[in-house]
């Protein structure tokens, strides 16, 4: 039996409808995510390609490059297109191509932010995400940070970026600002977040998987090979097909630097999975309980 479409779109917050497959642009920067991938007129055609195609959620963040994809978002896109959402991330600063660091004090949370407008050349920034929680920072000030910023008119909400169950808990219970997304690596073999998803399920939170397609891994997966044969689909389409069947908050924005996979990625949003090709899907990886929400 095939199952029933699954929702195309999602909020952020409560005013931001976006589709359910975006786009993430790491794959516009070189290896480990440092430097320049390509020319500048080759990241504008992608760009623009997968607004044309009805992407509406464009993630970046200041330290792919670093500086390098947001400044690549705005040349692209800039005026940007009513309904069209551009988030990105701070709180960690690239030092070379192999090393970096959490920085969450507020000031410099402030100057990130600040910086990451002037590159996107916003007014507001529509998603800004704690990209890692600084374990030497009370959670409450870099929290108090950006709900400082977002109550100045700088962002306009707030999400968090490799967080636990227990840390989203926390921040909820802090209630120093509404955090309406998370960011963490999910995918199809890998649901270490599982207890993350339900919580954000229970309190209607945006969860963006990162690394949807397990960074190429997925592509190689015999039930995924399978499934995809009986759809004449692609393991990678299965595999986001997967994220947007299996919870209604998942909201994949899978990077590439061509726009052969672009398509393909995109395509993924008309697969319909059967209950028994979820089941086997399902099978593929156990799920850690939840926590009580």
């Amino acid at each position: 039996m095939t199952l029933p479409a699954p929702p195309q779109t999602l909020r952020i917050g409560s005013d931001l409808p976006v589709r359910r497959l975006g786009y993430g642009t790491a794959q516009l920067t070189g290896p480990g995510y440092w430097g320049p991938r390509g020319s500048g007129a080759e990241a504008t055609a992608l760009l623009r390609r997968a607004v044309e195609l009805g992407v509406t959620l464009v993630d970046t963040a200041d330290n792919y490059g670093p500086d390098v994809a947001e400044e690549r978002v705005a040349a692209a896109l800039h005026p940007y297109a009513d309904g069209l959402v551009i988030a990105t991330k701070g709180g960690v600063v690239r030092d070379s191509a192999e090393a970096w660091h959490i920085d969450g004090h507020p000031e410099r949370l402030r100057a990130m932010c600040e910086a990451s407008l002037r590159r996107l050349r916003l007014e507001r920034i529509d998603l800004y995400q704690l990209h890692r929680i600084d374990p030497g920072v009370p959670v409450a000030e870099q929290l108090g940070a950006l709900g400082e910023l977002r109550a100045a008119g700088k962002i306009r909400h707030v999400g968090l970026d490799s967080v636990t169950a227990e840390q989203l808990r926390a921040a909820l219970d802090l209630d120093l600002v509404p955090i309406v997304s998370v960011q963490n690596r999910y995918n199809l073999l890998d649901r270490a977040s599982e207890p993350l998803l339900k919580l954000c399920e229970a309190h209607g939170i945006a969860f963006l998987p990162w690394f949807p397609l397990g960074n190429g891994g997925l592509t190689e997966d015999p039930v995924c090979a399978a499934v995809a044969a009986a759809h004449g689909a692609t393991p990678a389409q299965i595999a986001l097909a997967w994220l947007l069947h299996h919870s209604p908050v998942l909201c994949p924005t899978p990077g590439t630097g061509t726009l052969a996979h672009l398509e393909e990625n995109l395509g993924a949003a008309q697969v319909r999975l059967t209950a028994q090709e979820l089941a086997r899907l399902d099978a593929l990886t156990p799920r850690p309980s939840a926590p009580p929400a």
